[in-house]
């Protein structure tokens, strides 16, 4: 009761793992691991690239977010990130890994250089790397029902933090973000107006 007045969510790390296991189930990334690096998250999971299977940990920070009708800003800071080659594979990637020669102590930089970046990747350099999931093809289109939904919703409450302690993820939220006066404009305009709108159409004259 106390965490839900002062907005705030506790969530058992185990359905961070469950999630991680119905990911892998998709079979693009292999043995999906979550676990807790207070305030972060510890990350693994197994790729591969060239024909090569590379474990790939890192600590993941999540420093700050940013989440309203324009954008869903995520930033992140990665620390202690590894590779490591898993069989006896000889490939030029694994080489480079097993050699040394991918510098990925700055995981931001080495994504910057890469010759093809997925569109809400917006920022990359050093150990930072700050995504905007509204670059996304499901966000992307303002007038899409889904944009117009996260419009309304992050006016009322948005997502404000997230970390994690030994076996929990504390999500925290923030009422108003922007004042009552925008929640109620915003609402108007992606909820009201266009339920005012489709009611009008059924109309027979």
């Amino acid at each position: 009761m106390r965490s839900a007045l002062g907005l705030r969510l506790g969530l058992p790390l185990d359905a961070l793992r469950w999630l991680a296991e119905q990911a892998s189930k998709s079979g693009k990334v292999e043995d999906l691991e979550i676990e807790s690096a207070p305030p972060g998250f510890r990350i693994g999971a197994t790729i591969e690239q060239m024909k090569t299977k590379i474990r790939v940990t890192s600590i993941i920070y999540i420093e700050r977010l940013r989440i309203n009708e324009s954008e869903v800003r995520i930033e992140l800071r990665l620390e202690d990130t590894r590779l490591r080659v898993v069989g006896g594979e000889e490939s030029p990637v694994a080489f480079l890994v097993r050699s040394g020669a991918l510098d990925v102590s700055n995981p931001g930089t080495l994504v910057k250089h890469l010759p093809t970046i997925p569109p809400m990747v917006i920022e990359a350099e050093g150990k930072r790397i700050v995504l905007d999931l509204a670059k996304l093809p499901q966000l992307a289109d303002q007038r899409s029902r889904m944009r117009r939904a996260l419009g309304a919703v992050t006016s009322l409450i948005t997502l404000h933090g997230i970390e994690t302690d030994e076996g929990h993820v504390d999500v925290s939220f923030r009422a108003l973000p922007a004042g009552v006066f925008y929640a109620a404009k915003t609402v108007r305009q992606n909820v009201v107006g266009p339920a005012a709108k489709r009611a009008l159409r059924l109309l027979p004259f």
